[in-house]
């Protein structure tokens, strides 16, 4: 799955409120960017940079094995193949959007 194809799924799983009244950003560094917009209303999903109260660093293709449940959250957090940036609080609520 490509950034482009990411970006669509969330938006269309995440556009109406999810209560979670935060800004999310994840950085896949070069391979670039989804910000989720949890105060704006509606939720948005942009590829735009911006503040964020959370910040998670995570390589594409490491979300993406999380996603399908090749690869443990958890796992990933204690191996360093996910680094938050923020508060930390605001990045355990990204599984109650990804689901």
């Amino acid at each position: 799955m490509t950034l482009a194809e990411l970006t669509e799924k969330l938006r269309g799983k995440l556009s109406q409120d999810v209560g979670v009244p935060n800004i999310i950003k994840l950085d896949f560094g070069p391979d670039g960017l989804i910000r989720f917009d949890g105060v704006a209303s509606p939720n948005t999903i942009t590829n735009e940079d911006g503040p964020a109260d959370c910040t998670i660093k995570v390589k594409l293709t490491d979300l993406l094995d999380i996603i399908a449940g090749r690869k443990s959250a958890q796992a990933a957090f204690m191996f360093g193949k996910i680094k938050v940036e923020g508060d930390i609080g605001v990045a355990m609520k990204l599984g109650r959007l990804l689901g």
